[in-house]
């Protein structure tokens, strides 16, 4: 049976599709929304530190005689800096080293000490680069309270015990011990000394003179200069026509490169040895023909390249090399390798025992195998120094290059430092 639409159920029909289509004409397209790809990347972590700064003060002959030994320093300071912010400062907070310069003199050296706590509120002070410098300060940082790691060597800064002061570099009785054993080794039985008058010098004529007769060594002749000089024929003359079987020179800055230069436009037949205090590239390059065959005890540093692949340091040692090139365009030296130790030995000092001056003299002290570039430190109540005698191997300069003496003083920086006590 066929069903019939009316004509009224027709008309209906026909509006309603009209209404549909009108209504799907007229809504215009909706657009799509923009989805961003999904990254695979994950975040990258921000390590920047927050929050006060850590000041630890770093005080340097970055002018002057001993510019030398400062600008190294202060290099490796703000390069350590740079790198410990780097890594995420000091539990969170970036860590501040505040640089002032000694220039070389001890009056100087107490105005920058005293502005760097009683204005910059360091917590801990690295430096200074010189003997003298040091010893000047010493009482008013005893006063002050605030601990100081310096980098100089003279044995006196730490002996006897200062009870807020510590030092970094090998010390001048170790070094003098050192050679010693190399004249006797050597059969040398009689030396000439040519020492400074500054502080570094005074001190190395005292252990030098101590340390002679146990070693069997006889002083035949003594002779002085200052770090300005420039003419050393008198002195060097004396000592070769002395019966002197080698000549040690202790000295820093320009004054011993014009030494040696001079000892061999004398035509000097006998070993010239210097002390760790010329353990820089400025040496050989000052001392010219001079330089070549002089010997001296310095840090491994020198020789790292020649250092046995067991040597407990050498990784390090290379590392921080590379480091200090890459970022100075400069090779690294013995000095600014004081200033690493100084200044990683308070910031272990402060992530082990808090930020206060207090606690940081408290880490210090309690510091113990700790390996560093000097060596390895182990500090106490009694030793504020913290190396010892074989933290040096023995070194010569051949065709103007730092090399091991011998297989002797390779066997010698193979083996570990033992604690001192």
């Amino acid at each position: 049976m066929r069903t019939l639409m009316s004509h009224k159920t027709l008309p209906l029909a026909l509006l309603a599709l009209m209404a549909v289509a009108v209504i799907l004409v007229g809504c215009p397209p909706q657009p799509t929304e923009d989805v961003p790809p999904m990254d695979a990347t994950p975040p990258v972590e921000d390590n920047t530190p927050t929050g006060e700064a850590i000041k630890i003060g770093g005080i340097f002959d970055t002018s002057g005689a001993a510019s030398a030994l400062g600008e190294p320093e202060a290099n490796t300071a703000m390069m350590l800096q740079e790198k410990i912010n780097a890594e995420g400062g000091i539990d969170g907070r970036p860590v501040e080293i505040v640089i002032r310069d000694t220039k070389g003199d001890e009056v100087e050296g107490l105005t920058v000490t005293k502005e760097l706590i009683e204005k910059e509120n360091v917590v801990a002070i690295v430096g200074p680069s010189r003997s003298g410098t040091t010893m000047a300060i010493i009482d008013y940082i005893e006063s002050a309270e605030v601990p100081l790691v310096s980098c100089a060597a003279a044995r006196a800064i730490t002996d006897p015990v200062k009870k807020w002061v510590f030092n970094t570099p090998q010390s001048d009785e170790d070094a003098v011990t050192k050679i010693f054993g190399y004249c006797n080794a050597q059969g040398i039985t009689k030396i000439a000394t040519m020492t400074a008058s500054s502080g570094f010098g005074i001190e190395g004529l005292k252990q030098l003179e101590k340390l002679a007769p146990a070693a069997g060594i006889e002083i035949v002749g003594k002779e002085e200069f200052t770090d300005s000089d420039k003419d050393f024929a008198p002195q060097l003359t004396n000592i070769k026509n002395s019966d002197a079987q080698a000549m040690v020179c202790w000295g820093i800055g320009p004054a011993p490169s014009l030494i040696a230069k001079g000892a061999h436009d004398l035509g000097f037949e006998i070993p010239v040895i210097m002390s760790h205090g010329v353990a820089n590239q400025r040496f050989i390059d000052g001392a010219g023909e001079g330089a070549e065959g002089v010997i001296l005890p310095a840090g491994k540093l020198l020789v790292a390249d020649q250092l046995p692949d067991d040597d407990p340091h050498k990784e390090l040692l290379l590392q921080y090399a590379a480091d200090y090139e890459a970022k100075y365009d400069k090779a690294a030296d013995t000095f600014g390798g004081h200033a690493w130790d100084a200044v990683m030995i308070v910031v272990k000092a402060i992530e082990a025992n808090g930020a206060e001056p207090a606690q940081i003299r408290d880490g210090v002290e309690s510091t113990t195998d700790f390996a560093g570039i000097g060596g390895t430190f182990n500090f106490s109540a009694d030793a504020h120094y913290g190396l010892n005698p074989e933290a040096f191997v023995m070194v010569t300069i051949q065709n103007g290059e730092w090399t091991l003496l011998d297989a002797a003083s390779a066997d010698d920086a193979a083996t570990d430092e033992e604690p001192t006590g």
